[in-house]
């Protein structure tokens, strides 16, 4: 070990359907060979998960683990934002879209970042007067698919989002959607948003290729509205990110939004946050993060 390092390490049993109850154990020892204390916490539920984060945050740990999916990430980040207390995170959930941005895609990556005290700053945006969030806030049909692979049970992993996106495609409605940012308004029909920290939500999908963590700047992405063929001919570009070169696809950067217009309800980091009309902000550096190699 390089320095001193206290750490926290939060389980949340239920991600993956179980499995990270079952790793619990190989973290905890893999993580104790590269820290000079690590405190174990499991959390029962979501408000729990967020009770021990906190509780180790306000501990003074110098690193906090998550051992769960973006949920548990999330929760995580509201209780490190801000504060001298890194994030580390290894993945054991369903998307693992934080994990995948920082790098640490399994507990080697996480133990290898902490031995060589990689750490980085994280952009992180804020909604106002709500949750911060790490990767991607969306609305309208992006969401409406996070509700619906929210509620599957089947398949595991990044093909529910897959399945999810097909059988919303048949309630598929464009809205009207006002995008305020601090020099444009943009006012269209829209069947989606997504204000982009990172590149990628669901699993994987990279809807904001182009965002960045360190540039103090949000990646928009609206797809305006178009026949429902179009839409399904667009799918397959989502997995490579070669759909920002559609015709009906604008994006551009922002250091605050504020959407407004439609009923739809938004998501960020996967977490449902509450209905349309909202504003959110890019905060730079607001997190510490415990990065492996991207």
């Amino acid at each position: 070990m390089t320095t001193s390092t206290r750490a926290a390490l939060l389980v949340c049993p239920a991600s993956g359907k179980g499995r990270a109850a079952r790793v619990a154990g190989t973290v905890a020892a893999r993580l104790r060979e590269v820290v000079d204390r690590l405190d174990l916490h499991v959390a029962d539920s979501a408000g729990g998960t967020a009770a021990l984060a906190r509780r180790a945050v306000d501990d003074g740990v110098d690193v906090l683990v998550v051992l769960g999916g973006d949920g548990g990430a999330h929760l995580g980040v509201q209780a490190c934002a801000g504060t001298p207390t890194a994030l580390a995170v290894v993945p054991a959930g369903t998307g693992n879209d934080l994990a995948g941005a920082l790098g640490t895609r399994s507990v080697a990556d996480v133990a290898a970042a902490l031995r060589d005290g990689a750490r980085r700053p994280l952009d992180l945006g804020r909604v106002d007067g709500g949750p911060w969030f790490a990767t991607v806030l969306c609305a309208g049909f992006d969401s409406a698919v996070n509700e619906r692979a929210n509620a599957m049970r089947w398949p595991a992993g990044p093909r529910r989002y897959d399945l999810a996106i097909l059988r919303e495609l048949a309630a598929l409605r464009p809205r009207p959607l006002v995008v305020e940012t601090e020099d444009r308004v943009v006012e269209l029909d829209a069947l989606l948003v997504a204000v982009g920290n990172t590149t990628s939500y669901g699993g994987g999908i990279p809807v904001c290729p182009g965002a960045s963590t360190a540039d103090g700047l949000f990646d928009l992405t609206v797809v305006a509205a178009a026949p429902r063929r179009t839409l399904l001919r667009m799918l397959p570009t989502l997995r490579t990110g070669r759909h920002v070169g559609h015709p009906a696809v604008r994006t551009f950067r922002a250091r605050s939004v504020r959407l407004s217009g439609p009923s739809w309800v938004a998501y960020a980091d996967g977490e449902r946050v509450g209905g349309v009309p909202l504003g959110a902000t890019c905060v730079p550096g607001a997190l510490t993060a415990v990065s492996g190699a991207c």
